[in-house]
């Protein structure tokens, strides 16, 4: 599928543009119980027009979020499950020979739709894994010495089991930066988990699930966010939060100018979904962890355990302007 460049040409009104965001929202609400921020946080990363990164222990609806995300935005949906001996072609695709038609025809694989899920992405070998972190960087991938364009829009939603479990191949640092956001979801609250227990199955519900918004409307959501206002200040704001990851004793390695870029972009679509006139301190503040956490390196001998306790380090000694 490729892109409708008419939608440069139609942008969305408010109020639609409203009305869109919050019944995504509300759907997604219905599906995964207590976890309104990290749902406007991965709406947010969409919106941004990155790939989205959930790490968490099993159980906790990682995999239902990509699947209710999909459902909800009216995107195509694969799920590839990342093990050890998954294939690169596995991802892609493959040439087979017709010998009716005496020629290779290729056969796509599973990253050919608007929304891949790589599940326990981390269980792959390094090999797998850097076949999709290719399609995701290039937005096509070659075969045969053609290069064939991936469905627009289209997004990774990847999770991960902490690398403390058995029989995972971390992520290093240069593929976890093409990932814009990192999310926890974390246990449900007890109200939320009694829920759980006593009401209809989350996955039968999600079957049900009506399309929020088309791809067409997702895509002029996006061109909406990379418009949202941010003034003088809130550029110096974001610099200095930068410039801090890049001098704090705290932190081996900073933020990067992609890191910086993913952060801006992260800043406008949450100040979008949040429905603001333009990007605030607070939507600086609410993207800053998932999208700085994991691009940045405890140095050795730091105070702080993981690095989302020194992002939250990082906000509390940079000035608000």
């Amino acid at each position: 599928m490729q892109r409708d460049n008419t939608l440069e040409k139609l942008p969305l009104g408010a109020d639609a543009r409203r009305d869109a965001i919050a019944r995504a929202r509300a759907s997604l609400a219905t599906i995964i119980l207590g976890k309104d921020d990290e749902i406007a946080l991965a709406l947010s990363a969409l919106l941004a027009r990155g790939h989205l990164l959930i790490e968490d222990l099993p159980g906790l609806g990682k995999t239902m979020l990509a699947q209710a995300l999909a459902q909800v935005l009216g995107l195509s949906y694969q799920r590839i499950q990342f093990t050890s001996d998954l294939l690169p072609a596995d991802i892609i695709g493959v040439s087979i020979y017709r010998q009716n038609k005496g020629e290779f025809e290729f056969q796509k694989g599973p990253v050919f739709s608007q929304l891949v899920l790589a599940d326990e992405v981390n269980r792959a070998t390094p090999k797998a894994q850097s076949a999709l972190l290719e399609a995701m960087e290039e937005q096509q991938i070659s075969v045969d010495g053609k290069s064939l364009a991936l469905p627009q829009p289209f997004f990774v939603v990847a999770t991960q089991n902490p690398s403390s479990q058995i029989g995972t191949f971390p992520l290093p640092e240069s593929q976890l930066d093409r990932f814009i956001m990192r999310l926890r979801l974390g246990y449900p609250s007890e109200e939320h988990e009694r829920e759980l227990l006593t009401g209809a199955d989350r996955r039968s519900m999600l079957a049900h699930v009506e399309p929020a918004m088309s791809p067409d409307t997702l895509q002029a959501l996006q061109l909406e966010a990379s418009k949202m206002h941010m003034s003088d200040a809130l550029v110096d704001y974001i610099q200095a939060l930068v410039r801090f990851t890049r001098e704090s004793p705290e932190i081996e390695t900073g933020l990067s100018p992609r890191g910086a870029l993913a952060l801006a972009a992260a800043s406008k679509a949450h100040a979008l979904i949040q429905n603001h006139a333009g990007v605030f301190p607070d939507d600086v503040q609410a993207v800053f962890v998932p999208v700085a956490g994991h691009r940045l390196k405890l140095a050795s001998g730091s105070n702080y355990a993981h690095a989302g306790e020194l992002g939250r380090h990082v906000l509390d000694s940079v000035a608000i302007p």
